[in-house]
């Protein structure tokens, strides 16, 4: 399992959290996705055999709302 990090610009509405969780966390190869909303985080554990950073990434972007930067722990 590994972790990763991507920044956002600022999330505006608590509804945004329920819209990116919801869509992350059907994704297979993600474990568990949680928006931290205060520092406008996204953080994702996920199986790397099955998802790579990048399709997480443009989900996200999908969803509109833009990837500044990712960081992998």
């Amino acid at each position: 399992m590994k972790t990763i990090k991507f920044q956002l610009e600022e999330l505006t509405c608590p509804s945004c959290i329920n819209k990116i969780e919801s869509v992350l966390n059907r994704e297979s190869g993600v474990y568990e996705a949680k928006v931290l909303f205060n520092s406008s985080k996204v953080k994702v554990d996920y199986n790397e055999d099955e998802v790579q950073p990048q399709k997480l990434a443009s989900i996200i972007e999908k969803l509109g709302y833009p990837v500044l930067s990712p960081r992998t722990f």
